[in-house]
């Protein structure tokens, strides 16, 4: 079987990629433990044991306004290992899949992001994964860089388990209402994956002209947009009544009302015709999914016989 290694097996993304990824090969996952992304030694240790015909690198610094203070290691995970990660996979002639984010704009566009606009990140976070973006390309290896938004799962720390919580303990909530994107499933992201695998794989692991003809850029979100205001009042509209005792108020607010560290773009809308009809990929609506990520979210989290354990 060809080899994949998975980084980041623990985050959001990376617990279901271990999943959807498991019947095209043998996947080796791997986390912080296993290897350290701030440490180039770590990153080429484990890739030379591994030796895989692909590498998925789920792995990231994630904390956006932690990275103001912290510049030097997010720059380290973000923007260093995987310009090193494409390096290694050139020397063995492997491919490497990426996934970056929205936060590369400055978000001052009036319509959606296309691949080709000019990135022009406001924060730390953004200009790190753009910095690693561009060590990709540079490493010369072959690669998929997927941009995708507003990450969430039933697992980890992502704004739907934060609201689920929030909505335990607040009659009313201020949700920022002037930033927009597409709020976009975990799980989306690591099936849309796998099935790009499964249509490459034999490219990937053995004729890399291949897979260099499709290498670049792709935007990888749902159908739709919505803000964060919108998306919060998704997930209270999804909640069955036990979940709460009362429905807390949802209160839009600009934002300005809700100073954080690290700048956020007030449009981060991803075009995604590219992926799409690159490998005739039919994307669901943000709302279809969260829908059923809220099932999950039940099953894992809600008893009949007492309150959400979030």
């Amino acid at each position: 079987m060809r080899k994949i290694l998975l980084t980041g097996k623990n985050g959001q993304v990376g617990w279901e990629l271990q999943r959807t990824l498991a019947s095209l090969g043998d996947v080796v996952a791997v986390g912080r433990r296993e290897m350290d992304l701030a440490d180039p030694d770590s990153i080429r240790k484990v890739v030379g044991e591994v030796r895989p015909d692909l590498i998925v690198n789920a792995a990231a610094y994630t904390a956006v306004d932690k990275a103001e203070s912290e510049p030097e290691l997010a720059m380290a995970v973000n923007g260093v290992a995987p310009g090193i990660l494409a390096e290694e996979a050139r020397h063995l002639k492997a491919a490497i899949i990426h996934y970056s984010t929205d936060y590369v704009f400055d978000g001052t566009l009036n319509r959606p992001y296309r691949e080709d606009d000019a990135p022009n990140p406001v924060n730390v976070y953004g200009r790190t994964k753009l910095a690693g973006e561009r060590a990709i390309r540079a490493a010369g290896a072959p690669h998929l860089i997927l941009r995708t938004s507003w990450v969430y799962a039933a697992r980890e720390r992502n704004f739907l388990l934060t609201i689920l919580r929030l909505a335990r303990e607040k009659n009313e909530l201020r949700i920022v209402d002037d930033q927009i994107g597409a709020p976009t499933w975990a799980r989306l992201l690591a099936e849309v994956t796998s099935q790009i695998v499964a249509q490459h794989f034999s490219s990937l692991c053995r004729q890399a002209t291949s897979i260099s003809d499709a290498s670049g850029v792709y935007h990888a979100v749902p159908e739709g947009w919505t803000s964060w205001h919108g998306f919060a009042a998704r997930i209270l509209d999804g909640l069955p009544d036990q979940a709460m005792t009362a429905r807390p108020k949802l209160v839009p607010i600009p934002t300005s009302g809700y100073p954080t560290p690290a700048k956020r773009p007030a449009n981060s809308r991803l075009d995604g015709d590219k992926l799409r009809k690159t490998y005739d990929l039919a994307m669901p609506t943000w709302e279809n999914s969260l829908a059923l990520c809220l099932e999950e979210v039940g099953q894992i989290y809600f008893q009949h016989d007492s309150a959400w354990h979030v």
